[in-house]
């Protein structure tokens, strides 16, 4: 339904049989979906296409109810060309999300389609989603206001937005060659290995966990710790993990936190001009820069 070429409506009364309650949940959220749809198109030309696999992960059957956990995997095409993405281009967005899906038996012996609900832990909508979430509240990412005050991003910050020489966005740019003793090939398989599970090893915090994985990432890839007493959690200065939250800095599972830490504080990372100019293990952090519209928050680890 996201797609610019979206099926008819009414396909999904042909493909399964639901409860009434279902049904009328069903359309409601198969319309909202080609609303989003045609949002998405508008801004940015849109899908053009969506290939969705779902795997089963758990049955159970308890008389005339039963229960399936499923995990939905979705890749959903942006509109650019092969040239566009041999040069750097997305091809896809990619999520991978758990459903859990109820059936419940009808007097005819057949199973109905009850309920549906994707695990979505807190974080944002999926983009295959349409209801509104609950978001949980800020520090539960392992965030909150540092001791100091950072100031403003962008212009104005004391941070120099990057020129036209600092980036190579031909088709053949590569990323330079570490002097720093990082991996760009650890961080990926790492992100590549963990992307659709969490990794047992480290704490989560709720559905906030973007910064936490990043930050395993670039532990991974060769990002020494700072610091890692209690007193200097609270800083952007240092960024470390340990046993408990208290022994964990607000950089670890903090967006803000994490950013000033990167861009300003360990001169591990450098601005990029362009989304375009991401490659493969950069990072891109979205959000509101009122100061200078025109500089993107995006950093690559700095070699």
């Amino acid at each position: 339904m996201l797609t610019t070429s979206a099926p008819a409506l009414g396909f999904a009364a042909a493909h399964m049989r639901t409860t009434r309650a279902m049904a009328a949940q069903a359309q409601e959220d198969l319309t909202a979906l080609a609303a989003k749809g045609e949002r998405y198109e508008k801004v940015d030309g849109g899908y053009t296409k969506a290939q969705v696999d779902v795997s089963v992960d758990d049955s159970t059957v308890d008389g005339s109810n039963a229960t399936l956990q499923l995990t939905e995997h979705t890749r959903l095409y942006l509109p650019f060309t092969q040239q566009e993405v041999e040069d750097g281009a997305p091809e896809y967005e990619e999520l991978s999300l758990p459903h859990t899906v109820k059936f419940t038996k009808a007097g005819d012996g057949s199973w109905l389609l009850a309920a549906d609900k994707a695990d979505t832990e807190g974080g944002p909508t999926p983009t295959t989603q349409v209801s509104d979430v609950d978001v949980e509240p800020e520090t539960t990412d392992g965030g909150a206001t540092a001791d100091e005050d950072e100031g403003s991003k962008g212009e104005g910050s004391g941070i120099t937005p990057p020129s036209e020489s600092d980036t190579d966005t031909g088709a053949g740019a590569v990323k330079p060659a570490a002097t720093a003793a990082y991996s760009y090939h650890k961080m990926i398989a790492y992100a590549d290995k963990f992307w659709d599970h969490h990794n047992s090893a480290y704490r989560t915090y709720g559905g906030n966990d973007c910064t936490n994985f990043l930050s395993q990432i670039m532990l991974a890839g060769g990002w020494k710790p700072a610091g890692g007493s209690i007193i200097q959690r609270t800083s952007n200065k240092y960024w470390f993990y340990g046993p408990t939250n208290i022994w964990t800095s607000y950089t670890w599972g903090g967006a803000e936190n994490w950013y000033w830490f990167a861009i300003k504080h360990s001169k591990r990372t450098k601005s990029l001009r362009n989304v375009y100019d991401l490659l493969a293990s950069d990072v891109l952090q979205a959000g509101a820069f009122p100061t200078s519209p025109t500089t993107p928050p995006t950093l690559t680890t700095k070699a």
